[in-house]
């Protein structure tokens, strides 16, 4: 889903990055809140140290951005309407932003409503924060947990939620 040689933000990045193997973008740069493990994260090309919980705004310009990832973080966002509005703002035209999450979760860092869920309910609730920041079309999911027959223990499940930046209205403009 990544576009091919795009601008990729990689929000609430640490020491590695999800990037797919093989994949290679002009710039990936990273976002995250510990200096040490961004500058050890061999897939940024640059990196940004900011809390999005003191501060939901993102310190890129507007449609800097194909894409932007969020790889088992989204549980940890206090403002999350804040930042996937941020999102919608640095994404250009057709940007498209991935979130990805496990059933996993630092219990004392994830937000109350995210421990309350079950899988599903993460799924819906992911899926909300792009419809009610105002910014995406309508989201898609993919479940893309290990499959039936796999060895036990080997895997979590994963979910993908993913949506593209709401087009704007030639009517408005």
């Amino acid at each position: 889903m990544l576009p091919a040689g795009g601008r990729v933000l990689d929000l609430m990045s640490s020491w590695i990055s999800h990037l797919p193997d093989g994949h290679s973008a002009p710039r990936v740069a990273g976002l995250g809140m510990n200096a040490a493990e961004l500058e050890r994260n061999p897939a940024l090309s640059d990196w940004t140290v900011h809390d999005l919980n003191a501060d939901p705004r993102l310190p890129f310009d507007d449609a800097e951005f194909d894409a932007v990832l969020i790889a088992v973080s989204v549980q940890y966002l206090r403002r999350p309407l804040e930042v996937f509005v941020e999102i919608a703002r640095v994404l250009d035209e057709d940007g498209i932003c991935i979130v990805s999450f496990s059933n996993r979760c630092f219990p004392a860092k994830a937000v109350r409503i995210w421990q309350g869920l079950d899988d599903a309910g993460h799924v819906q609730l992911a899926g909300a924060y792009f419809h009610y920041s105002g910014g995406f079309e309508p989201p898609q999911w993919h479940d893309r947990s290990p499959r039936p027959g796999a060895p036990p223990g080997t895997a979590d499940p994963l979910y993908v939620v993913q949506a593209r930046r709401k087009k704007a209205d030639p009517a408005s403009s």
